[in-house]
């Protein structure tokens, strides 16, 4: 199952790719350092899923999502995984669309094994 995963804090993109594809061998992780490029590789290539922080350089994760749903017409299952959590984000992404909102924290094992079971939940819900 092949995931896109968006965020702008290289050493995350490294930890997100060795960890997720470590819990579960049937992800297969492409990382790249914006949802500008997010949107460019979704045109190239197919996701079963998109994985994306919140606050990043240039877009952030709302406003990819927004494209993806709205510009694109995109049903692809979208998580938003954020370690600046808030309230009025979690509330703004899940009325754009979002299929889960998590925050980011704790151990990275603990925190990558939630995050690859919310992807296949997602993924196998279609």
């Amino acid at each position: 199952m092949k995931v896109l995963f968006a965020d702008d804090d290289s050493s995350i993109l490294e930890q997100a790719k060795i960890f997720l594809e470590d819990e579960e061998e049937r992800l297969d992780i492409e990382t790249v350092a914006s949802a500008d490029n997010g949107l460019e590789l979704l045109e190239e290539e197919n996701f079963d899923a998109v994985v994306s922080d919140y606050q990043m350089s240039g877009m952030d994760g709302l406003e990819f999502l927004e494209i993806l749903r709205e510009d694109r017409n995109s049903d692809i299952p979208f998580i938003l995984f954020t370690g600046k959590g808030r309230e009025e984000v979690a509330m703004r992404a899940l009325n754009l669309g979002a299929d889960r909102y998590l925050e980011r924290g704790g151990s990275p094992r603990s925190q990558y094994g939630v995050l690859a079971d919310a992807i296949l939940q997602e993924v196998y819900r279609l």
